[in-house]
């Protein structure tokens, strides 16, 4: 019997469209006096300072932490179609690492641009996290079925 492996497509998506979300601009906010540009890494503040008692930005490494264990771990999921178990646990924290990214990434924005009476301008990458829980969901359904069409073959034999 020939298993599709579709599921490591569905996971190379997942891994892919969070290493986008991890490295590349999220947005801007533009304040009165700065454009700030929102990364995972932080949100920093575009341009040179000019006087010490300007805003510089924040830091938010643990967005990139949490943003860069849900682009490994699907890569990682890939290679352990062996346990099934293991990858479909794999796949379900992969996804909760996922929806944290997002919910951080737009968390800590949005309160920094209320800080400066701005709104946040969001980049096409802020859908990352969306399409990648959908990778992420998708291929575990994907392994369940294998699952069931192993177990299948087994009570034939």
């Amino acid at each position: 019997m020939v298993i599709q492996r579709w599921q490591s497509v569905m996971l190379l998506i997942a891994g892919v469209m969070m290493g986008i979300f991890s490295f590349c601009s999220l947005g801007q906010i533009q304040t009165e006096a700065y454009t700030f540009n929102v990364t995972a890494l932080g949100i920093c503040r575009e341009g040179i300072a000019t006087a010490p008692d300007e805003a510089t930005g924040i830091s938010t490494i643990f967005l990139f932490i949490v943003s860069l264990l849900a682009c490994i771990l699907p890569i990682v999921d890939i290679f352990c179609f062996k346990n099934m178990r293991l990858q479909k646990n794999v796949a379900m924290i992969s996804a909760l690492f996922t929806v944290a990214a997002g919910v951080i990434a737009a968390v800590s924005a949005s309160g920094f641009a209320t800080d400066f009476g701005a709104n946040v301008g969001w980049s096409t990458f802020i859908c990352a996290p969306l399409v990648a829980l959908i990778g992420d969901i998708l291929a575990f359904r994907l392994i369940t079925s294998d699952q069931k069409k192993l177990r299948a073959a087994d009570r034939l034999r």
